[in-house]
């Protein structure tokens, strides 16, 4: 692609911007950027589920690859698998060498030089082990900051927060499945991707969305959907300002909503808010199987 091999992500970087290629985003591109594209099979055109488990009232585990679900080719590939093998080889051999401690003094200088320390700084940073790497070595970010002596205030809530959101998603998954049996549905539940077929007919999906403030004092709900699963309807949960408990429920159909993310204010129009519910009923009573008299 770029004429001969052994470029940096950063040399790469440096060689798409300087022909006017944009970042998914429009952004200029970085050696992160270019590290994030050499690290994620879906630029490989394929898509991974259940690396990480999640039972409900059970701690989150992290599977191995032989646990690991695949759908390879579902996306249009943007890199060669050839060059993908090659750059992990390279990306796994830089932290691979390094002991523990040799890469906490890596991480402790990078502390001192930048005074904070998240994961677009560690892969920005050259002759760094990746983000990447030192959570599989410290089983977390947060786990290799603690080690260095820092503490990312904003993080910590954040993470706080997603732990949350993490234990109350299949919690919901279950309600709506109970919800849906109850008027006598037929469901099945993919335990991979929690997607959710409903009487063999359509598919539901649930996407829960933290509540953000803005430092205008307005809230803001951000949407991300999963565009390999493809649902019929998308259950979107929208918490309330302590993003302790649902606030609402938006039934979003594919046929109606086509983008990869939505962005929530607390009013969005009849466009959107046409599509809001206090409850799941509605979804229930569409659902409900109505028996159809045969001729005579």
């Amino acid at each position: 692609m770029f004429g001969d091999a052994g470029k940096t992500e950063r040399d790469i970087a440096a060689l798409l911007n300087e022909r006017g290629l944009a970042t998914d985003l429009g952004r200029p591109w970085t050696r992160g950027t270019v590290h994030q594209v050499l690290i994620n099979e879906k630029y490989l055109g394929n898509n991974v589920w259940n690396r990480i488990s999640y039972k409900l009232k059970k701690k989150r585990v992290r599977n191995g690859p032989d646990m690991w679900i695949r759908a390879d080719g579902v996306f249009p590939a943007i890199i060669d698998r050839d060059v993908f093998d090659a750059a992990q080889t390279i990306i796994r051999a830089r932290s691979f060498r390094l002991t523990d401690d040799e890469m906490l003094v890596s991480l402790r200088g990078l502390l001192q030089r930048e005074g904070a320390l998240s994961g677009i700084v560690i892969d920005e940073a050259d002759g760094m082990p990746s983000s990447s790497a030192y959570r599989s070595r410290f089983g977390s970010l947060l786990r290799a900051y603690d080690l260095v002596g820092y503490t990312p205030r904003r993080d910590h809530r954040y993470v706080a927060i997603n732990q949350a959101l993490r234990k109350l998603h299949p919690e919901i998954v279950e309600e709506v499945l109970n919800g849906l049996q109850a008027v006598g549905c037929v469901v099945q539940q993919d335990r991979a991707s929690d997607l959710i077929s409903v009487n063999g007919d359509f598919s539901v999906s649930i996407v829960i969305s933290r509540c953000r403030r803005t430092p205008a004092g307005s809230y803001r709900w951000h949407l991300r959907f999963d565009t390999g699963l493809l649902p019929d309807i998308t259950v979107a949960v929208r918490m309330d300002a302590n993003n302790s408990v649902p606030l609402d429920f938006y039934l979003l159909p594919r046929i109606d909503i086509a983008q990869s993310k939505l962005r929530l204010a607390e009013e969005n129009g009849l466009a959107l808010d046409a599509y809001r519910f206090d409850t799941l009923e509605l979804l229930y009573e569409l659902a409900r199987p109505v028996r159809v008299a045969e001729a005579a």
